[in-house]
């Protein structure tokens, strides 16, 4: 008897995810971006739902919840014949949060069936909202209003605000992509926030460096020397306590299987060789560089790390750990708060990944175009990332499947405390 093709193999679904935060600046939930067909960027509703039945299908049955999503919440976006088809069911209402799409029209059928699906326990947002009469009926039934920071004016973001906030609708603040906006939402009211003001430094003249920051620094600039001395690394590991145990806790952990457990530092170092002591070290420093920070930084830089590295193993790019490097140190300026260029300066990395992390390498250079089409997947430009993992040698229907790789990696990473 012939077996119906799985949706996998009839259409290529690119996903990626972006962070909304409380006003403390803590992670609240992701919403998850994607589409269907990368022939295609505008697809129509058909595509669109088909698209987050498969985002629904892969995240519970594939990658699994608690890895995609870490457990936070998920924003997934809705039209009319996913609702009517009952497709959040399969999904836990605990951590789903229907978005009805801007063009969702509130026909009487869509009201009664976003009725029903608040009445089963579901969180339902309302995007791009834009104060029309049609619109009430669902904003009695909405949790959530996202208002787009760029196309409303700010008379009308406070408007809004005044307007549902006192109904007990969660007001959201979307497309925040400097800190200035987002301390005019936090100031004006805003419950949560999306956008990428978080990845961006807040630049003080004149600033020290706190010492531990300037520790790390240290360590990362001497494992950027061509031979590494391992006797100023054993210095340098030393002097903070926490590292030490965190090197000893890695180099005698399960990844490598030794009989013998190993107790000293300068043995350990040892043991993980030049190229898996620089990506332990720069791991391992993360963290800690981002004291204060949204945590969001350090498990976006791990995830642009190993995206990066793969994505240039795939395009067969011979620079696998200069990408893994990229990727990871692409958000110190945000980390340390002052321009990438002296960020990247304090830990002297290599002139080629300098060079396409702030745009001046030449034309064509192969770790600018993965900088470029990691940068342009994470903001969901489907259209400019078909061109670009073309640039790269990589199959544009493997770049989804790269990133959840990424993306689980990372949380694992941090979930299991390896680093």
């Amino acid at each position: 008897m012939e077996t119906k093709p799985q949706l996998r193999e009839k259409m290529d679904v690119f996903v990626a995810r972006q962070p909304i935060f409380d006003r403390q600046r803590q992670l609240y939930a992701y919403e998850l971006l994607y589409r269907s067909d990368a022939a295609r960027n505008h697809f129509d509703g058909i595509d669109a739902a088909a698209a987050t039945r498969q985002v629904i299908s892969s995240a519970l049955l594939s990658i699994g919840l608690e890895n995609i999503l870490g457990g936070k919440k998920a924003f997934l976006n809705f039209d009319h014949s996913l609702l009517s088809d009952g497709a959040h069911l399969s999904w836990p209402r605990e951590t789903m949060v229907i978005e009805i799409l801007e063009s969702v029209e509130p026909t009487a059928d869509v009201i009664a069936l976003c009725q029903s699906v608040h009445e089963q326990g579901y969180s339902i947002a309302l995007d791009d909202f834009v104060s029309r009469p049609e619109f009430e009926p669902l904003t009695r039934v909405a949790k959530l209003i996202k208002v787009d920071f760029m196309a409303t004016p700010r008379e009308e973001q406070e408007r809004l605000l005044r307007t549902y906030q006192p109904r007990g609708i969660t007001m959201l603040a979307e497309k925040i992509e400097t800190h200035e906006e987002f301390e005019w939402a936090l100031r004006t009211g805003y419950d949560l926030f999306q956008g990428y003001f978080f990845a961006r430094p807040i630049i003080v003249k004149g600033r020290q460096i706190p010492a531990v920051q300037a520790s790390c620094l240290r360590l990362l600039r001497e494992t950027q020397r061509a031979e590494l001395d391992f006797k100023r690394l054993e210095v340098l590991i030393r002097g903070d306590v926490s590292l030490a145990f965190r090197l000893l806790r890695y180099v005698n952990s399960a990844l490598f299987r030794r009989r013998e457990k190993v107790t000293s530092i300068g043995r350990a170092l040892v043991v993980l060789g030049e190229d898996r002591i620089r990506r332990w070290v720069a791991l391992a420093t993360l963290p800690m560089l981002a004291t204060n920070k949204p945590g969001e930084l350090v498990t976006l830089s791990i995830v642009r790390a190993r995206f990066c590295e793969r994505l240039a193993e795939l395009g067969g790019i011979a620079q696998h750990t200069d990408a893994f490097m990229m990727g990871m140190f692409s958000l110190l300026d945000a980390l340390i708060d002052c321009s990438l260029d002296d960020a990247l300066r304090e830990i002297d990395l290599e002139l080629g990944i300098t060079e396409a992390l702030l745009g001046t390498a030449p034309e064509q250079d192969v770790l600018t175009n993965i900088y470029k089409l990691t940068r342009r997947y994470e903001m969901g430009d489907w259209d400019e990332v078909e061109g670009l993992a073309h640039s790269c040698g990589v199959p544009a229907a493997a770049v989804g499947d790269v990133y959840v790789e990424a993306t689980v990696w990372a949380e694992r990473l941090l979930g299991r405390g390896e680093i």
